[in-house]
C-alpha cells in the first residue's frame, strides 16, 4: 500500500488544471491577490487521480503535512473514540478546506473521507504558511475560514439543546446556504451524505431522520426522494428554527469582520422572517 506521505508528495500536476479556472476559487482564493500570488500558490499545489468513495483524505493521529481544498464530490470528517463509536462532525463541499483544525498540535485530531468520488488540492503546509506570512490577504482568509469553523462547531454543539425538527430544518438551510454561497441552487440540490451520517452527526437515529423527510414532504417544506432535495418553502422553514442560519455560513463581508474580530451579521430578510414568526 502506498504510504500516505509518498502518495501526496508523488502527486502530478495536470498542466490544463489551475487555480484560475477553477469553478471554486471564489470560494478557496481571497479577493484581490495579484497574478504573481496567484502563481506562486498554484505552483505548489498538488493534484492527482480522482478519491474514490470511502477513501481517507486524512486519518486522526497522522502529522500534518499537507492541507486539501475539496475540488468535487463531498466529503465527512469524524472522531473515534477509544470504544469504536463514531462521532461524525462535519461534512465538507467543493471549495472547502480541510485539515486547518490540525495545525495547532500538527497532528490531525480526526479522519476525513471521502462520500462519493472526489477531487482535491493538497497545499503542502510549509509552502502555505510562508505563503500566509508574506501575503496579508491570504493569512486574512485562513483566519476568516478557520473562525468560520469555529463558528460551525458552536452550532453544532447546539444541536443538542434543539428538538428533532429544529435540527434537522437548520441541517438543510445550513446546506443551503452553502450551495448558493457558490453559485449554485439554494433550493435544489443533492445531499451527499446518508441518512445515518445526517443522524449521526444531528444526534438523531435514522429512524426519526427518516420519519422527519416523510413529514416535511407532507407538510410540503420539501420535496424530492432519495439524495434529492427540493426546498418548497424555505421560509416557513425559517421560521421553524430558532436561529439565524446567515450568521453560520457567512457572505464575505461577514468573514471580513470575523477577521477583524468583530460579530458577524444576521440577513436582514432571515432577521424579519423570526419576528413575523415570534409575534
Amino acid at each position: 500500500m502506498t504510504d500516505h506521505l509518498s502518495y501526496w508528495d508523488a502527486l502530478a500536476k495536470p498542466a490544463f488544471i489551475n487555480c484560475r479556472s477553477c469553478p471554486w476559487a471564489r470560494s478557496c482564493l481571497p479577493r484581490g491577490l495579484t497574478d504573481f500570488e496567484v502563481e506562486r500558490l498554484d505552483s505548489v499545489i498538488k493534484r492527482n487521480r480522482p478519491l474514490q468513495k470511502d477513501e481517507f483524505l486524512v486519518r486522526a493521529g497522522e502529522p500534518v503535512r499537507n492541507v486539501f481544498v475539496l475540488r468535487s464530490g463531498a466529503c465527512k470528517s469524524y472522531l473515534l473514540s477509544r470504544s469504536g463509536d463514531i462521532q461524525i462532525t462535519g461534512f465538507h463541499l467543493p471549495g472547502e478546506l480541510i485539515g486547518l483544525d490540525a495545525l495547532g498540535n500538527r497532528r490531525h485530531p480526526s479522519y476525513s473521507v471521502t462520500l462519493q468520488t472526489s477531487m482535491v488540492c493538497a497545499i503542502p503546509i510549509r509552502q502555505l504558511e510562508q505563503m500566509a506570512s508574506d501575503t496579508p490577504k491570504l493569512r486574512r482568509r485562513l483566519l476568516a475560514i478557520m473562525s468560520q469553523k469555529l463558528l460551525e462547531e458552536h452550532e453544532h454543539q447546539s444541536f443538542t439543546r434543539e428538538v428533532a425538527e429544529q435540527r434537522l430544518i437548520s441541517f438543510l438551510l445550513q446546506l443551503s446556504a452553502r450551495y448558493a454561497k457558490r453559485g449554485l441552487s439554494a433550493s435544489h440540490f443533492m445531499l451527499p451524505m446518508s441518512r445515518k451520517d445526517i443522524a449521526n452527526y444531528l444526534g438523531l437515529t435514522s429512524e426519526t431522520v427518516s420519519r422527519l423527510f416523510t413529514r416535511f414532504r407532507e407538510q410540503g417544506l420539501i420535496a424530492g426522494r432519495g439524495h434529492e432535495v427540493r426546498l418548497l418553502d424555505m421560509e416557513r422553514m425559517a421560521q421553524q428554527v430558532s436561529l439565524c442560519v446567515e450568521t453560520k455560513f457567512l457572505d464575505d463581508s461577514n468573514e471580513a469582520r470575523l477577521a477583524r474580530h468583530e460579530p458577524a451579521v444576521c440577513h436582514p430578510n432571515l432577521l424579519d422572517t423570526r419576528k413575523k414568526a415570534t409575534s
